[in-house]
């Protein structure tokens, strides 16, 4: 009987080991170059953050939970929510809140439309246009203190060139406006520094983005019979949106933080009562001078605190209604 063999199995050959290749001192810097260095270069950023901005929050809301008088150190004891509870009840923060978002409507919305129609023009063909956008940003760069006090000038009582206007259109010719007597006519004299401030750097950010949009849409749009204002809101702000929303955002935090205007405004500014019945008295300034004049720390933390809370909120919303507003689904 014959008996049949298997066949044998094939033999497989196992490479050769191959020695690992030493790294030369070039291969390591490459490779620490690009594993290490990105975060080494960001690095000073987060340190900065945390010493300058995220420890002050945390220590701020330590403080908001305390009673912390500076001129009673012995007054150091826990106080919970009970600064927080106060604001409710407290008439000074509630007039500091409603004069903050008066200035903040008057100011941010007026802003940032005149920014956008500002740009709109710059976006165009102009004689001169290289002078004309520098020029925009001329109020930006002008510090904020030097223009304030010119701006006092301006919004005088009896001597002031605003008065002096109004009166060639016929306003307030038998008595002068009093800018600081009242809380709307100290809303508009402030608002009216704000935007002189702000317009011409939101025009350079929304005309940046402006310039990346393709000409051929508008030419399109034009032989479709559509004008320039209807230009501006059909196309340019839809396809600018990212730009808009930053703008937003970063006004609404600007103008709910006020502090140096009207500050300055007030012709006794050391007081920080924003007028002699705080017509415009901000959040800002409430904070410091109930901080840093009646020196209770404690309950100046809780309204840094529920201001930035607020900040947030009011953000949020506006960004949203943006977003609404100039076509996003979102």
């Amino acid at each position: 009987m014959a008996t049949t063999r298997a066949a044998p199995e094939p033999t497989t050959r196992r490479p050769p080991p191959t020695r690992s290749r030493r790294l030369t001192w070039r291969d390591r810097l490459h490779r620490f170059d690009v594993r290490y260095v990105p975060y080494l270069l960001i690095a000073p950023f987060f340190l900065l953050f945390f010493v300058f901005g995220l420890f002050p929050m945390v220590f701020n809301g330590v403080v908001a939970l305390r009673h912390w008088r500076l001129d009673d150190p012995e007054l150091t004891g826990w106080a919970g929510f009970e600064n927080f509870g106060r604001l409710f009840t407290d008439g000074d923060f509630g007039n500091a809140l409603y004069n903050t978002f008066g200035i903040f409507l008057l100011s941010t919305v007026p802003q940032l439309l005149l920014a956008l129609v500002i740009a709109s023009m710059l976006n165009r063909r102009l004689r001169g246009q290289t002078w004309w956008r520098v020029s925009a940003l001329l109020p930006y760069i002008t510090p904020i203190t030097a223009s304030t006090l010119v701006f006092n000038v301006f919004f005088s009582r009896d001597l002031g060139m605003a008065n002096w206007a109004l009166g060639l259109l016929g306003v307030g010719t038998e008595t002068p406006i009093d800018w600081r007597a009242d809380k709307l006519h100290s809303w508009i004299a402030i608002a009216t520094m704000v935007n002189w401030k702000w317009i011409g750097y939101n025009a350079l950010l929304y005309l940046a983005a402006m310039q990346s949009i393709p000409r051929d849409v508008y030419e399109a749009s034009a032989l479709d019979g559509a004008g320039p204002w209807r230009q501006l809101w059909r196309i340019t702000v839809p396809m600018i949106r990212p730009v808009v929303i930053f703008t937003v955002v970063l006004s609404t935090i600007g103008g709910l933080q006020l502090f140096t205007e009207p500050m300055l405004f007030d012709l006794n500014a050391q007081t920080a009562r924003g007028g002699a019945g705080g017509e415009w008295q901000t959040v800002a300034q409430l904070i410091y001078k109930v901080g840093w004049k009646d020196l209770n720390l404690g309950y100046a933390a809780a309204m840094s605190w529920a201001l930035f809370l607020i900040i947030l909120v009011v953000a949020a919303l506006n960004t949203m209604l943006t977003n609404r507003l100039s076509g996003g689904r979102r």
